[in-house]
């Protein structure tokens, strides 16, 4: 078991890195504006999934080996940073299709299973993040004790913690939600998406 210092010292250290705006953000702004607040939980369960898989790797040591192996580390951030870059590509023409304002009772909200795999694509083919579960998570968990349940434990509490951090930011999204229903903000919320998620492919892959 985890002692509760440790899990503290953890949420300290990594929410730095959550704060640091990133794809499941920018997912998150893009799909809320577009369909509305229930978009928000796909996109917020694909993150949370993303960070079991991580831990679950790390677990079983698939993670160290990717890490140790600069070749293995070197295919996993390409196919990231290809996914991120095809993904901005894809929603800035979809802003394009959509520039002409559509009658609400015609929208048709993406699919819950879409938003989620979308989401959960972004944080599983981010090596940074599995680089949390192999080189921060170690610093807090008892050496002496079975560390898989220890490692699930901090996973547990970053997985709240993301998600608290992710809903605070749909809160606000939809406290804007008149200006964010004009057409105009929509495409230009889905541009500075696109534009995001295609920069940090970029940064990524030259990383």
């Amino acid at each position: 078991m985890v002692h509760p210092y440790a899990v503290a010292g953890f949420l300290v250290a990594v929410l730095p890195l959550i704060a640091t705006p990133g794809a499941s953000l920018a997912l998150l702004v893009q799909h809320v504006t577009d369909s509305g607040r229930r978009q928000a939980l796909p996109v917020i369960l694909g993150t949370v999934t993303g960070l079991y898989i991580h831990a679950t790797l790390a677990i079983a040591g698939l993670s160290a080996l990717v890490m140790h192996s600069s070749l293995a580390f070197t295919a996993v951030k390409l196919i990231g940073a290809v996914y991120l870059i095809g993904l901005g590509i894809w929603t800035w023409h979809s802003a394009a299709r959509n520039a002409a304002p559509v009658p609400d009772r015609q929208r048709r909200p993406k699919e819950a299973r879409s938003v989620y795999a979308q989401a959960l694509l972004a944080n599983v083919l981010n090596p940074k993040a599995a680089a949390i579960y192999l080189t921060l998570v170690p610093q807090f968990i008892a050496p002496r004790q079975p560390f898989g349940g220890q490692i699930l434990t901090l996973a547990t509490a970053h997985a709240m913690l993301i998600a608290l951090w992710l809903a605070a930011w749909t809160f606000l999204i939809l406290r804007a939600s008149h200006a964010l229903r004009t057409p105009r903000f929509k495409q230009t919320a889905a541009k500075a998406t696109s534009a995001v998620l295609i920069a940090f492919g970029i940064r990524s892959a030259v990383a």
